[in-house]
This record gives C-alpha cells, sequence and structure tokens, in this order.
C-alpha cells in the first residue's frame, strides 16, 4: 500500500498527489512513469512522474479526470493509499548541453515537462518553457517551472491569461525570432498538440523530442497497444521510449490507436456512473462477512 501523502486540485478536473514510494523515487530520472493500481482487480495507469524528493520519499503525480479509473484515483484524498507504484519505467530523457532548449508543455503535459526542466537546467541548458491551457484556470506547473526556466511563456486559447492562442503559436514566435539559436524543443501534452508541434519545428530543422505516454495502456510492452511507428519501425511507446523523434513519428497512426479502447472506456465509466460496479476485493470482504 502507498499512502497519500497530499491532494489537491490544481485546475478543473486536475489533481496532483503526491505518494509516498521511496524506491522510485530514489531511481527517478527525468522521462520515466509509473503504473498505478488504486485496488485488486482494478485498472493498471501508466502516469508519468512529475516530480520525486528522495529524502521524503515521495513522488508527485498530476492526473487528469478522462475515464472511471481517473476519477477514482482523483477522489482519493490525504491519508488514503493506492494498492500498487511500480517503476520508475521507461526510459529516461536522454538529456545534452543544446544551448537553449525550449519545452513545450499542453494540459497536464506541463508536469510531464517539470522533471525535464531540472535536468536540462542542471547539464548547462538555458531553458525556455511554452505551456498552455483552454483558460487560465487549466494553467498549472508556472511557479515551479519558473525555478529552472530562464522564460516562462504561459497561454490560453482564449486569450484570458498570457499569450493569446495555442502554444504553437508562441513557438512558431521564439523560432523566428531566435534562428539558429534553438538547439532543442521537447513537448508533451495532448498527440494533436504534439504533431502540431513537430510540424512548426520541421522547416526550422529544430530537433524535436515528443513524449508519447498518451497512448500507453499496461506500460510493461505485453498488451502492444501502445505500438507506435517512429521512422519506419514499430516501436512500443512504454519501452522503447515514450520519448521518440517527432519528426519520425507517425502521428496519423498515433491518433487513430488512441481512440482502440473507447468503447470499453464508456462501459466502465457508465458502470461507475449508475453505481454497478464493484470493487472485487469489497465483494470478496461481504462474502467473508455473510
Amino acid at each position: 500500500m502507498y499512502l497519500i501523502r497530499k491532494a489537491e486540485w490544481l485546475a478543473p478536473k486536475v489533481r496532483q498527489l503526491v505518494v509516498d514510494a521511496p524506491r522510485v523515487a530514489s531511481h527517478h530520472q527525468a522521462g520515466h512513469f509509473v503504473i498505478v493500481r488504486i485496488r485488486e482487480g482494478g485498472e493498471r495507469i501508466p502516469l508519468t512522474i512529475a516530480a520525486s524528493d528522495k529524502e521524503a520519499g515521495t513522488i508527485t503525480l498530476v492526473v487528469q479526470v478522462v475515464g472511471a479509473t481517473t476519477e477514482i484515483l482523483c477522489n482519493l484524498e490525504e491519508g488514503e493509499h493506492v494498492l500498487n507504484v511500480a517503476g520508475p519505467l521507461g526510459k529516461p530523457t536522454e538529456i545534452e548541453n543544446f544551448g537553449i532548449a525550449i519545452l513545450v508543455g499542453g494540459g497536464v503535459g506541463t508536469a510531464v515537462i517539470h522533471p525535464q526542466a531540472q535536468a536540462l537546467k542542471e547539464a548547462g541548458n538555458e531553458v525556455w518553457a511554452v505551456f498552455g491551457g483552454r483558460t487560465k484556470e487549466y494553467v498549472i506547473f508556472e511557479k515551479e517551472l519558473s525555478q529552472y526556466c530562464e522564460k516562462v511563456f504561459p497561454c490560453t486559447d482564449d486569450g484570458s491569461y498570457g499569450y493569446n492562442g495555442f502554444v504553437t503559436g508562441k513557438l512558431k514566435e521564439l523560432l523566428e525570432e531566435n534562428k539558429g539559436k534553438i538547439g532543442a524543443v521537447l513537448t508533451a501534452g495532448p498527440v494533436p498538440m504534439m504533431k502540431a508541434v513537430a510540424e512548426v519545428t520541421r522547416p526550422f530543422e529544430v530537433l524535436t523530442i515528443a513524449s508519447l505516454n498518451p497512448i500507453m495502456v499496461d506500460g510493461t510492452g505485453m498488451c502492444g497497444g501502445c505500438r507506435c511507428t517512429v521512422g519506419g519501425e514499430t516501436m512500443f511507446a512504454c519501452v522503447d521510449g515514450p520519448e521518440f523523434d517527432a519528426h519520425k513519428v507517425d502521428f496519423s497512426e498515433l491518433t487513430d490507436r488512441l481512440g482502440s479502447y473507447q468503447d470499453q472506456e464508456k462501459i466502465a465509466w457508465d458502470r461507475l456512473r449508475d453505481g454497478s460496479h464493484e470493487c472485487k476485493l469489497e465483494a470478496a470482504e461481504k462474502q467473508c462477512k455473510a
């Protein structure tokens, strides 16, 4: 059992959980993720580690409510537990001194770029961050990113805070104003956003790395749900990544694969909503007491 030390809402339907996981925290590097299972018989979900504290033995997870399991997880409070936290998994971010590195985050992807910002700064880079949400209330991790980034550019789709427009618009401005000076762009967020980032950086011939964590399912490579084509080769996002050269990723195929489990997700959500779902562990306990 893994104790939840802290739980708070960062934005509508976006929850931050600080969880006791000393072994994971001691080995965590930027880009790593964990597999979380809330209870016996429950779904295993991959979550990127947004931060870790080796001394305290904790990891920070940022979770968005997108289905039944994430809703249950986000409703947990400080002092409650999750059953399993396995990791760290995946390959860590390949950190180099790129000179100027721009991090681009969308939604909860902003939490993914946070440990990358720290690692890039420690490697001697000048780090800039472009991140956004639909409105001001969806912009997260600005304060945390400011600790490691020389420049931060919050963006909102409706112009309610920071740059008025998508993160790709601000990124294009920065690339045009600093031609030949940007060494790398790293991006994490919704697949359509990452695809758009890759298209913005392509004509500038800037190395662009995308985190394909949105497509991961079981996190071990056994389910095959995270198959993707990178540079004409079949890869598994969870074990070969989750980070790849964005200019080589087949984003059209990736987008199609994201819809593979929509029917199952709807069934699980409907069961949660109408109260017909019953945890197998709770059912067993009731049977023992009967």
